[in-house]
């Protein structure tokens, strides 16, 4: 085991470069990692050999005996594929890995700032019971404020070793992309510095976040219909129409080889008519289909999530839903177009 924890370890720091580190790090502590996983890299190296493997010996060294018979050039050839493979497979791995910890954040990020009213609400109640800023701050920690009292309680130990509170919240602040939890924290800071009451400041702080929340419901609430229109698009009209094309192009097709086989015999009567026979195949048509509307039920999940939330981040969780519901509806969509039009050449 402990070869073999070197061994992935080792491989996870030869692709991780030492100037590298630092931010990997700060990145990770984002979404909750304190650690860079070596091993895990480590792991997904080895682990990614195998389909490089299968795609190697089942398509790609066939490939190779063709283009060339000398050994030399073979073994050349076939070094420069498995490095392109694998590195494209690695590259796969490591944009799956940041989606991943990027939603991971987002969702983080979020969940700060559900909880901020409450948890500054209880720090202004300390301030007014006459604790200081600082014990305040630490007091307020409760176990329902989640991840931002673990933020919080980070920040209070580097207060105790040392920091300063204003360069420790700054710190914490500037860590999320979360410009509510940088401009609330920021104001009171300022306040601090300004010599005035904290817990006023806090309470309109704790006010102008309420009232932001409350236009944010209304400008959802207000953008409803588009939602909804979208939806319906995605979800009815999109599959609607790939399945009515599928039919047209099905008759089209049966009614040009009903027209070319009656230019056929008018032609052995004298009468040369002909007409060329429709060159997209069904089939197909049906594999675009649906890969077109994966594609347009991605991005309506975007729209959506601009519309709702303001971020195209939160939209992910659309896109299986907008896919499994338009997938569905042109199934059924082509069952009953077929058994329609099942007997028009009939």
């Amino acid at each position: 085991m402990g070869f073999a924890n070197e061994l992935f370890e080792g491989v996870g720091k030869a692709f991780i470069f030492q100037r590298l580190r630092p931010k990997l790090k700060s990145y990770l502590s984002k979404a909750g990692i304190a650690e860079v996983p070596y091993f895990l890299i480590g792991s997904f190296f080895w682990i990614s050999i195998i389909p490089v493997a299968y795609l190697f010996i089942y398509y790609i060294w066939e490939k190779i005996l063709e283009k060339s018979s000398s050994p030399i050039i073979q073994f050349f050839l076939a070094v420069i594929a498995w490095s392109i493979v694998h590195l494209g497979i690695l590259a796969a791995i490591a944009i799956a890995a940041y989606v991943y910890l990027d939603l991971k954040i987002f969702n983080r990020t979020k969940k700060m700032e559900e909880v901020l009213p409450d948890f500054l609400r209880l720090v202004s109640e300390n301030l007014k019971g006459g604790m200081p800023f600082e014990r305040s701050l630490w007091s307020a920690i409760k176990p329902e404020f989640g991840i931002l009292g673990q933020e919080v309680r980070l920040a209070a130990k580097k207060v105790m070793t040392g920091t300063d509170v204003d360069e420790a919240i700054i710190e914490f602040t500037s860590k999320y992309d979360s410009p509510m939890l940088r401009r609330s924290f920021d104001l009171i800071l300022e306040g601090m510095k300004g010599g005035g009451k904290i817990a006023d400041v806090i309470d309109r702080v704790i006010d102008t976040i309420e009232e932001t929340r409350e236009l944010k419901a209304e400008m959802s609430a207000t953008n409803l219909s588009y939602m909804i229109f979208v939806v319906v698009i995605v979800v009815v009209v999109a599959p609607g129409l790939f399945t009515l094309s599928f039919q047209f192009l099905t008759i089209l097709q049966g009614l040009g080889e009903r027209i070319s086989s009656s230019g056929a015999q008018q032609a052995g009567a004298g009468m040369p008519i002909n007409f060329g026979s429709v060159s997209v195949e069904p089939e197909k048509f049906k594999e675009f289909s649906r890969y077109a509307l994966m594609v347009i039920s991605v991005f309506a999940s975007m729209i959506i999530s601009l519309i709702s939330k303001g971020s195209i981040k939160g939209g992910v969780k659309f896109i299986p839903l907008m896919f499994l519901g338009s997938q569905f509806v042109y199934a059924v969509a082509m069952k009953i177009g077929t058994s329609v039009f099942a007997g028009f050449f009939a």
